[in-house]
């Protein structure tokens, strides 16, 4: 909380003319802002409330997650908490490569395809990430080098795949997966 911002706020409130509060005291103390942090004095006028200051100044920058499970430790619903959101990344990440629509399911067969795709999604990100010792942001952007080209002619068509930089080999490599041949399909 900005406390000289809100004691710069009380300040403006004092008025010698108008004794009691005004609309204005009312607009302050009912403001999400600061008037958690306030309280009237005898003299009805707004003090900020320190123990209330001191308390939210404990939990600053913090964030609370809480569960019904007792087995838990804090430190497993914290990542768990980071792990939903991955896998929220990974799920938007996945549709955005395969450019789909939004999908909306009802049928129960779908929802549960839709949560497997999801945690596969967040299994081989991980997977790639322990294996490269490294983020799949770092890997993905890696191997997004590698491209695939359609060269066409008079006499056919030819698939063929740039070869990998450097860093997607070494990483291919950390994967355990071949480099893929420069030529795919000569039609």
């Amino acid at each position: 909380m900005a406390r000289p911002r809100t004691q710069a706020e009380i300040e403006s409130l004092r008025d010698p003319c108008t004794p009691g509060h005004s609309k204005r005291v009312c607009a302050l103390r009912a403001s999400r802002r600061y008037g958690r942090y306030l309280r009237l004095s005898k003299a009805g006028q707004p003090v900020i409330d320190a123990t209330r200051v001191k308390a939210a100044e404990r939990l600053d920058g913090k964030f609370v997650v809480h569960s019904n499970d007792d087995t838990l430790s804090a430190e497993d619903m914290a990542l768990g908490y980071k792990q939903l959101q991955r896998v929220e990344e990974a799920w938007r990440a996945l549709k955005s490569g395969l450019r789909m629509r939004p999908v909306y399911h009802w049928a129960v067969h779908r929802i549960h395809a839709h949560v497997a795709l999801t945690v596969l999604a967040l299994l081989l990100e991980r997977a790639a990430e322990l294996a490269c010792a490294d983020t799949w942001r770092n890997i993905r952007d890696d191997l997004k080098q590698i491209k695939l080209a359609q060269l066409s002619s008079p006499n056919g068509t030819v698939w063929q795949v740039t070869e990998p930089a450097q860093a997607a080999a070494k990483r291919l490599k950390a994967l355990k997966i071949k480099a893929p041949a420069p030529l795919l399909d000569l039609v």
